[in-house]
């Protein structure tokens, strides 16, 4: 693997740590905790290339981080998940 890749690697891994945070918060709504599980899931589909995953999870979670009932530490954890996502590029 080139280091751009395991570079890639740990922050698909880092974003998915975050997500499975939210999505395993019972204090966070279901569609919200959905939405997290959601997004980490699209990050192991291997079928598309890494940046395809990226740029699908953060679609995901920008829709999501608009919802008026997530609490605020929610939507700083999905804010925290988009932009280490954002680092990643084909």
């Amino acid at each position: 693997m080139s280091s751009k890749s395991e570079e890639y690697a740990k922050k698909i891994q880092q974003a998915q740590t975050v997500l499975n945070m939210i999505a395993d918060d019972n204090t966070t709504p279901r569609n919200i905790r959905r939405a997290a599980k959601q997004a980490s899931d699209m990050l192991l589909d291997q079928n598309l290339s890494i940046a395809a995953r990226a740029a699908n999870a953060i679609a995901l979670l920008e829709d999501i981080s608009q919802d008026p009932n997530m609490p605020m530490y929610s939507r700083t954890r999905i804010w925290n998940a988009i932009s280490v996502l954002e680092g990643i590029r084909d």
